[in-house]
């Protein structure tokens, strides 16, 4: 190479760091773009004046509405283990309380037939003889054990919901024993069977955070009563900084997945228009939104600066719940949120539930990429941008 060429060389290498140095000092400066392999990174948020808030969708522990071999190995003891470390570092972890927490007590979802009177007793002669062995009936009606509370207390949860089809599995007496049970622990609930119980209050980091609780039922607030929804939501404003709204609702399973605009009708039952519930409480204050119910993950959604998970699906569901396909994808959501209620950046940290169930961490990331596909295709201009690393931010 030629003296003038070394020379041309050398020149060109100087320009070359010298733009490099600049785009640093730009980038540093926050004048510059942040390049991301996947998506825009979300701003580091300022730990003193934001609340961050771990959630995730249904739980149901174990039951012995049927036999005790529908509880997990070890009494439960390791079920949410694998993930814990992801519910306790953050400020507030919410979860939704799918069945009662009792011990004995009789469901009316499971009772067995009445036996007939002797009056009503057909005449031997026209009594059909049964063909075969009959078919044992599956009972959904959950009875979590009281025990089985601690490990929610270890776990991290701060509150949870009572608003759901399961939380009357055994009625008043199963309600009660619920709250007794959290009550125990120090654990607040939301969605509760009386106005004084559809919204729990956490103070925070000098900060008053509201739950409101909603579900498709009659026994709980319900998310088909968007006048009365709007209500709850107003008066926790006028009390808590922070609003977040939780609900159960949608229609369930694979063919689940997408969210419609409309009233969502599932064995016979409305199950609410989401879409327009999660709008309308977010107009009237609400600050966050968190949904569960249809047992699969749907999209998410930001609104006015707000963000909206219209499904968290299932956290750590054992031994009762079909856990094949998109059921099996699970997650810890993490939600950071400012103290004007506005999101600043979320994370999504990948379970999956094998075998009979229970989180464990999922390398795969297969939850994210799911989430990611169902929000842009349900909201392609409003989803926020979702990295494949699971981090959330506005786009």
């Amino acid at each position: 190479m030629s003296r003038r060429d070394r020379s041309l060389a050398s020149a060109m290498l100087f320009l070359v760091l010298l733009i490099a140095l600049a785009c640093e000092s730009k980038v540093a400066s926050g004048d510059g773009p942040i390049i991301h392999a996947s998506a825009k990174a979300a701003p580091t948020p300022d730990p003193a004046n934001t609340i961050t808030i771990a959630a995730v969708g249904d739980i149901m522990l174990g039951s012995t509405s049927i036999n005790d071999s529908f509880l997990p190995p070890n009494d439960g003891r390791d079920l949410l283990k694998p993930m814990m470390q992801h519910l306790t570092d953050a400020d507030i972890t919410f979860g939704n309380l799918e069945g009662p927490m009792l011990e004995g007590g009789t469901s009316a979802k499971c009772a067995p037939p009445a036996k007939p009177k002797a009056d009503e007793v057909a005449s031997p002669a026209i009594t059909p003889k049964p063909s075969g062995t009959p078919k044992p009936v599956r009972c959904y009606a959950f009875r979590v054990p009281t025990r089985y509370g601690k490990y929610l207390k270890e776990a991290g949860f701060d509150v949870m919901s009572l608003a759901n089809n399961h939380a009357a599995d055994f009625g008043e007496y199963g309600r009660i024993s619920t709250r007794k049970v959290l009550d125990g622990l120090g654990i607040k609930y939301a969605g509760g069977d009386r106005l004084r119980f559809s919204t729990a209050f956490l103070d925070v980091k000098g900060k008053k955070i509201a739950f409101v609780g909603f579900a498709h039922n009659n026994i709980v607030p319900n998310l088909n009563d968007l006048e009365t929804a709007k209500q709850l939501v107003i008066a926790a404003k006028k009390k808590a900084d922070i609003v977040v709204v939780s609900y159960h609702g949608g229609a369930e399973g694979e063919a689940a997945q997408h969210v419609p605009k409309e009233t969502e009708i599932f064995v016979g039952e409305k199950r609410g228009n989401v879409y327009l519930f999660a709008h309308t409480v977010i107009d009237a204050g609400a600050d966050l939104v968190i949904g569960h119910g249809p047992h699969v993950m749907r999209a998410m959604e930001i609104y006015k600066g707000h963000l909206i998970d219209y499904s968290m699906g299932n956290f750590a569901t054992y031994g009762m719940f079909s856990l094949n396909g998109p059921q099996s994808l699970s997650a810890v959501f993490h939600f950071t949120i400012g103290f004007d209620g506005k999101f600043v950046s979320g994370q999504i940290i990948p379970a999956k539930q094998e075998g009979r169930g229970g989180p464990i961490p999922d390398p795969s990331g297969a939850v994210i990429k799911k989430i990611q596909s169902l929000s842009l295709a349900d909201f392609p201009t409003t989803s926020p941008t979702i990295g494949d690393d699971g981090t959330i931010s506005i786009k």
